[in-house]
């Protein structure tokens, strides 16, 4: 999607990467297993930051010592350096202040900045978050002593294998290659030793006294059934910082799916106003047209029949693919399916598996993807992103994955290969285009 940079802070570096354009710019971090480059091949990952690049210009970034920014001693960094880093990158980048958007650990590093750069930090989203992880006397939402010995013996023995996306991540964890995907998000954000020294570091932690100074507009998000932070350590913070509002979410997931509610929210929260209304109707998506490959000698050669039981095949296995990989079936010809994504990553790997799986039918497809604005009334949609992707669908050759440099450009770093198909006129639009065909 966009290429790691990297901003000095003290004498380490740390990576950062910059997503869209906007006047409102919002820092994000994620929590303490996280690769930037790794991160974007989830289309969960992948949806969030497109989502927020619609609302400001997002910074995002690997805290000291996880992914690629510099290791660190042990794996654990100073609290003191938190807020520097976290500065370093806006300012590599000419940012005067920002909205942050923390993820679990991440949330301490954002309220120590906030307390002690109120003038860097614009306001906060803070999601699952947690002041202190471990019980206390007065804190009883926290991991009891005797339990941390198991949790830590079981992230070292596990860490790289992907079992933890069963507890981190529920309603996820079983699409295809999701494990996958988390396993090596672990292997490439730290070792299991690191893992677990970054974990244990954690239970000696408690940032409870900055919550009275933070003096900025504060949006807490809770998963209520997250078994990795129970939603009461977001509670606590929401009661003790001035002014902040917490938003419940209905799911366990510890990184919560994307959805209207979130974003509505955290839009209001960077620009001081929704926009729901607007985008309702008009969001932006990535639009796949499939279609099969020499209908008409299909039909001459195998009759009415047996041509409708394999039309009936090639529908039903577009809609499973695509529901699996979190599209939503717009409309179907036939012999043809437009779908629509929130993710361009997870548009391309579904026309690849939807491909692959028919080919064994014995059709072969035409798939064609763009990214653009898109108009929904209902189920049905509109705009020129349609126009565009069934025009270059046209373009494409059998069994060709074909996308508009735009695809290509969102999905940059996701593992995704193209190889150049040079510059196509596509009826009815205007200049000449760059294709590009999706490998693998």
């Amino acid at each position: 999607m966009a290429r790691t940079r990297y901003a000095r802070s003290g004498d380490v570096d740390i990576a950062y990467q910059v997503i869209g354009e906007s006047p409102h710019d919002i820092v994000l971090a994620f929590d303490w297993a996280s690769h930037l480059e790794t991160m974007m091949e989830s289309p969960l990952r992948e949806e969030f930051v497109l989502a927020l690049a619609r609302i400001g210009r997002v910074l995002v970034f690997d805290m000291r010592g996880i992914g690629m920014s510099s290791p660190v001693a042990g794996g654990i960094a100073p609290m003191e350096t938190w807020g520097e880093d976290l500065v370093a990158v806006m300012e590599a980048v000419g940012s005067l202040r920002a909205t942050v958007v923390a993820q679990g650990h991440a949330a301490q590093m954002a309220l120590l900045t906030a307390a002690a750069h109120p003038d860097r930090v614009s306001s906060l989203v803070l999601i699952n978050g947690f002041a202190r992880l471990a019980r206390a006397e007065d804190y009883p939402a926290g991991v009891p002593e005797s339990a941390q010995g198991r949790i830590l013996d079981g992230i070292e023995a596990s860490w790289g294998t992907g079992e933890l996306a069963y507890g981190v991540f529920p309603s996820a964890a079983e699409s295809p290659g999701f494990v996958e995907w988390y396993a090596r998000l672990e292997r490439f954000g730290a070792t299991p030793r690191v893992a677990r020294a970054r974990l244990a570091s954690l239970f000696e932690l408690d940032v409870r006294p900055v919550l009275p100074s933070v003096g900025v507009p504060t949006l807490v998000v809770v998963s209520r059934d997250d078994a990795y932070v129970r939603s009461d350590h977001g509670r606590y913070i929401a009661e003790h910082i001035a002014g902040a509002r917490l938003l419940e979410l209905d799911t366990a997931d510890h990184f919560p799916p994307a959805n209207a509610a979130l974003f509505a929210a955290i839009e209001e929260q960077v620009t001081g106003s929704r926009s729901d209304a607007v985008s309702a109707d008009r969001l932006l998506a990535t639009v796949l047209f499939v279609d099969v490959v020499d209908s008409t000698m299909h039909l001459n050669e195998l009759g009415d029949e047996r041509w409708s039981h394999l039309l009936d095949r090639f529908e039903q296995t577009v809609r499973d693919v695509v529901m699996l990989s979190g599209g939503r079936i717009r409309k179907t010809t036939g012999d043809g399916v437009l779908s629509t994504f929130d993710g361009p990553a997870r548009a391309v790997r579904c026309a690849q598996h939807v491909r692959d799986a028919l080919r064994r039918s014995g059709l072969e497809l035409r798939c064609g993807l763009h990214t653009g604005e898109i108009t929904q009334r209902g189920d049905d949609v509109s705009g020129i992103a349609v126009h565009i992707a069934a025009r270059v669908s046209e373009s494409a050759a059998p069994g060709e994955v074909l996308v508009t440099r735009t695809v290509r450009d969102l999905i940059a770093g996701s593992g995704i290969g193209f190889e150049d198909r040079g510059e196509h006129e596509l009826k009815g639009m205007p200049e000449r285009w760059l294709l590009y065909a999706a490998s693998g």
